[in-house]
């Protein structure tokens, strides 16, 4: 097999993750949504039909990090190594979810659960803004530069610089805000949404949850317009070579509209993305407008993978750089300078194989756990919750 071909595959393996993770995002927004005015029932229902899920959004996290770890490296080093203060508030936001799930229902719990309910809320808040704000970055970058012969330079074998900020500039950029609110307030819609599947409560706790569909979803649509708008008009980079595979340093142009110049050019692409677009719409609109309709957060869910896998593709497809240097344009990454070795690449692709059977026991230990919709009487009877 060409090592094209393995580095598409393996940036399509990426994009599916990524989309994967964005949909189970839901658990953060929940979490965002605790410290509202609820009773004490209401609030154990949530956590609890967040709880039973907030290990796959973990667990997903850990699994796309590795895998571009494994098949894009140079990413990995660039991104982790340099902007490491973006990344570190990602993570921490998730050691404290991990933390408050374990400890906020134990004997002895010094602290109180009101403590871990906000560990949950920055969790929410923090881990959908920043990873938004890190989503971004593929389309309107950063300011670092690779030199890779400094991995000769016994003193300093570092090939990734950034500027001093070390990632600061990234966090507090206007542009990358827009994509960060747009996730939070998309994964505050799909927790609404799922709540209204997910846990059979009295007709207040039903009216407060669609209530909450038609505010953030509000929102998210005029944040995710904005990026659009954004994203169509900006400037990109494009690969100097036919083919759009880099092959020397400096290979890559400043060009125009590029993001409206790939959804042209790749139309397949487009048609995808708005088929995304519509289906997230219609659960919101139908959610809103239906008092009978429960389910918009498989439509919402599969909407917004249709989204993020679009979005994917016309950062790396096409010869565009999926990681743009804004002050270096050698320095660019693309799925084709910044992957692993062909052998690498063709040994994880064969391990790629048990995904579809890792998925599908997702499915059904999801189904196995949502057979029922949660109700105030499990909560008050039973003794294995959150």
């Amino acid at each position: 097999m060409e090592l094209e071909y393995l580095q598409t595959y393996w940036w399509l393996l990426i994009s599916l993750l990524g989309a994967i993770l964005v949909f189970l995002l839901f658990v953060q927004g929940g979490q965002s949504m605790l410290l509202q005015r609820l009773d004490s029932t209401e609030r154990v229902m949530m956590i609890n039909s967040l709880g039973r899920k907030w290990e796959l959004t973990f667990t997903t996290l850990v699994v796309f990090g590795g895998a571009f770890f494994a098949s894009f490296p140079l990413f990995y080093s660039t991104s982790f190594g340099g902007a490491y203060w973006l990344w570190m508030l990602i993570l921490f936001s998730f050691i404290l979810q991990a933390v408050s799930y374990e400890f906020r229902h134990k004997p002895g719990n010094i602290y109180g659960a009101r403590t871990y309910d906000v560990f949950l809320f920055i969790n929410g808040c923090v881990g959908c803004f920043l990873l938004g704000v890190a989503v971004s970055m593929f389309f309107f970058g950063g300011e670092f530069s690779v030199r890779m012969g400094n991995i000769l330079d016994a003193g300093a074998p570092v090939i990734s610089q950034w500027a001093p900020s070390h990632g600061f500039e990234a966090i507090f950029y206007w542009k990358n805000w827009i994509l960060g609110f747009a996730v939070l307030f998309l994964a505050r819609t799909q927790a609404s949404l799922y709540f209204l599947d997910n846990i059979s409560s009295d007709e207040r706790m039903e009216r407060h949850n669609r209530r909450q569909v038609l505010v953030n979803g509000v929102i998210f649509v005029l944040f995710f317009l904005a990026f659009l708008a954004l994203l169509l008009t900006a400037d990109g980079q494009q690969s100097m070579s036919k083919d759009g595979i880099p092959t020397l340093l400096n290979s890559y142009e400043w060009v125009s509209y590029k993001y409206l110049h790939n959804f042209l050019d790749m139309w397949w692409v487009a048609i995808i993305f708005l088929l995304g677009v519509v289906a997230v719409l219609y659960a919101i609109g139908r959610t809103v407008f239906d008092k009978t309709f429960n389910k918009g957060i498989w439509f919402s869910g599969i909407g917004t993978i249709l989204v993020v896998l679009s979005l994917f593709w016309i950062a790396g497809f096409n010869g565009t750089p999926y990681y743009p240097s804004l002050i270096d344009t050698g320095s660019s990454l693309s799925i084709y300078n910044s992957s692993s070795s062909k052998f690498t690449l063709e040994v994880m692709s064969v391990v790629s194989l048990i995904i579809p059977f890792v998925a599908g026991y997702i499915a059904y230990v999801w189904y196995r756990m949502d057979r029922t919709p949660i109700t105030p009487a499990e909560m008050h009877s039973t003794e294995h919750k959150y």
